[in-house]
């Protein structure tokens, strides 16, 4: 595994991103009336995602401030899990595509369990860096 130089070399913020895309294309054939609750939340929360996820990578000189952000990204996932059922039943998208969108959050969810619990392997890379640069 290659080691990630940015927040955009990370799987998970590739599938956050891809995500919040779709979901906003998506989103556009909500009805009008949904526009200021709806619409906006599950387009804010999915890619509030992505957001955290960048945050995090650019915090992760102190572990406890890299997991706490991932964290929220996590809580976003879900938040965007919420907003997707109530997509789903007011039938504004199909089983489809809620299946779809659902996997997805899901497997964003799993890949930043997995950052979080190994938040040392990304921590200690930073760390070393810092240290290579103050000895130049």
């Amino acid at each position: 595994m290659a080691i990630a130089r940015s927040f955009r070399d990370l799987n998970v913020y590739r599938k956050a991103r891809e995500t919040a895309q779709e979901i906003f294309g998506l989103s556009r054939e909500f009805p009008p009336e949904e526009r200021y609750s709806l619409t906006d939340q599950i387009r804010r929360s999915s890619r509030a995602v992505k957001a955290m996820i960048a945050e995090a990578w650019g915090r992760r000189r102190y572990k406890a401030v890299f997991v706490n952000k991932l964290d929220e990204a996590l809580g976003e996932a879900t938040e965007t899990q919420s907003w997707l059922d109530d997509a789903r039943d007011a039938k504004y998208l199909s089983i489809e595509q809620f299946n779809t969108l659902d996997s997805n959050c899901i497997s964003i969810g799993q890949m930043l369990s997995r950052m979080i619990d190994r938040a040392d392997d990304f921590c200690k890379h930073l760390q070393r860096q810092i240290i290579e640069a103050l000895r130049a």
